[in-house]
């Protein structure tokens, strides 16, 4: 029976650790020389309405590497674009495809695929859910801190759908969340009050940022204004001043505290160049780890790996 992965609602804690575990092997096979292609003969497709850096390269890269190929696509290039229902779409996709990727505005839309397609679907992106980012970025808090159980990890700005993400995460493995938003910035109350209410260790929202680092092991942090949220960059910047993640606010948490960040960053917004840069950054190992936590998901759901 097909998988899907839609959120991380879709995942028990077993299935984090299966991910992340063999994450760790398909990169050191990578780095050895000796990489493995379980997936030879797969056609993964990704069909994109948001422009996308990272997670295009690594799903493109992860495929190719696993011995597959890859077929991008956006809605303007497909008869979805035209009018076409998405049940025929996935329908008629899923006869072509051995997975897809999609990348949207919408969570109803990638769900609605999900419903009807024969393939595993990977939302890479919506609005509301970003799960795939929060998988890698567990690979690289388990490289940097040896683990990530019980952990604090300190989520600083808007409660959008990287803060949704990781309450998801915080409610299906035991580490400790806090979230700092300005008020009328909150993460998804559903979402929240669902993590909340599941969750082993405490989600906690703060209005100081301050208080929210405070014995934090991991600082994260997003831009302040979301694709598609551009015409709010002005208005945003005032109200998220004090949401930013510099050297002042780094030295409230833990002195071995890692500072990441998804990218692309808005230097001098939501962090300072001088912690982007600093020893306790991770963020291009982070970067670097949307390839392998992404390979060690698509094999595991295209059928590479049971």
């Amino acid at each position: 029976m097909k998988k899907d992965l839609l959120s991380l609602y879709d995942l028990t804690k077993e299935d984090f650790k299966e991910i992340i575990e063999r994450a760790k092997s398909l990169k050191k096979v990578l780095v050895e020389g000796n990489p493995e292609v379980p997936l030879a003969g797969k056609i993964l497709g990704l069909l994109f309405d948001k422009s996308s850096t990272r997670t295009r390269l690594s799903f493109e890269a992860g495929i190719f590497q696993l011995g597959g190929t890859s077929t991008f696509m956006t809605r303007r290039d497909i008869q979805l674009g035209r009018g076409e229902t998405i049940a025929d779409t996935a329908r008629v996709i899923s006869r072509y495809l051995d997975g897809i990727v999609i990348r949207t505005f919408e969570q109803e839309l990638v769900e609605e695929f999900a419903r009807w397609a024969e393939i595993p679907v990977i939302n890479g992106l919506t609005d509301i859910l970003h799960p795939c980012q929060i998988l890698s970025d567990l690979l690289t808090i388990e490289e940097q801190k040896g683990g990530y159980e019980g952990l604090v990890i300190a989520y600083v700005g808007d409660g959008n759908n990287l803060a949704n993400s990781w309450i998801n995460a915080a409610a299906r493995i035991p580490f400790r969340l806090h979230l700092a938003c300005p008020e009328g910035y909150d993460p998804d109350a559903e979402i929240l009050e669902r993590g909340k209410g599941e969750a082993e260790e405490e989600i906690d929202l703060f209005r100081s940022a301050a208080e929210a680092v405070e014995g934090a092991d991991v600082i994260y942090t997003d831009v302040w204004a979301s694709m598609g949220q551009e015409e709010e960059q002005e208005n945003r910047a005032a109200i998220f001043k004090d949401y930013q993640v510099n050297s002042r606010l780094v030295q409230k948490a833990k002195d071995d505290c890692i500072v990441m960040h998804c990218l692309p960053a808005h230097r001098g917004e939501e962090i300072t160049h001088e912690v982007m840069e600093s020893r306790q950054s991770v963020v291009f190992d982070q970067a670097e780890n949307r390839l392998h936590a992404q390979k060690a998901i698509l094999e595991i759901l295209m059928g590479g790996r049971k």
